[in-house]
Order: structure tokens, then sequence, then C-alpha cells
């Protein structure tokens, strides 16, 4: 049994996200400079074991492709060569940023915190998963 990994592609920086084994809980893992994300995940992977790994879907408000989903096709053609056994999911991630910022300020971070977009990318990236978990 693999965990399921989920991916909150950005142009500059990447949300990840983590189940544990039993695939019962969605944790922020970290964020990573996209153009370090390659190595992060090779070694990731090799360290852990994944069943899964979900990538967040960015679309409009009329459910167009957002720009950066040309990046991320290019991303996919990459991990798909480095883990050809590895299944990869689309989430739609509609709103994740705008949640993972209410979240925050749910959880009573001060300003100064909320202004982390590195940390906005990582619940992000969780709240890609938890919405996998909820509704499959």
């Amino acid at each position: 049994m693999g965990r399921i990994l989920a991916l909150d592609y950005g142009s500059k920086r990447t949300g990840i996200a983590i189940t544990d084994e039993m695939k019962l809980i969605a944790s922020g893992l970290t964020t990573v400079a996209t153009s370090e994300l390659m190595e992060f995940l090779k070694k990731y992977i090799a360290s852990e074991k994944v069943a899964l790994v979900l990538v967040g879907e960015p679309k409009q408000k009329d459910g167009t492709h957002s720009n950066i989903e040309q990046e991320i096709q290019k991303f996919l053609k990459k991990f798909t060569n480095v883990f050809p056994d590895l299944e990869v999911k689309r989430v739609d991630e509609r709103y994740t940023s705008k949640m993972a910022f209410q979240t925050m300020i749910d959880s009573g971070l001060k300003k100064k915190q909320r202004l982390n977009k590195a940390l906005i990318d990582e619940i992000s990236a969780t709240i890609i998963l938890q919405e996998y978990l909820y509704n499959g």
C-alpha cells in the first residue's frame, strides 16, 4: 500500500501534500521551487511508497484551462518518462488558493504569516488531496 502525493504546481513554487499509508489523513509536506521539483520527487519517491500522484488542474471560472496548463503538461510528460509505472490523476483546483488563505485566517495566523506564499501553496496541495480523498 502506498501513499497519495498531491502537487499544487506553480511556475515558481509547487506545494506538496501527502497521505498517511492508510490513505486516510492528508498533510502538507513542503513547498519546493518548481525548478527543483523533479529532483525532490526522485528522492522522495525512492524513499517512500507512493501509489498515486495527484496534480492540480487549474481552471478558470468558465471551465477553460489557466495559462499555466501548458507548463503542467510539459512537467507531466517528464514525470511519466521518469516514473512510467506511477499513476497520475488530475484534480480540479479551482479556488484552492482562496480556501488556503481562508484556512490561514481561520487558524489565527497573523497577517505577516499569511503573506507566506509557500505556505499557501502547501495548504492548497493539502486541499487538493483532501478533496480527492473525500470525493474519490
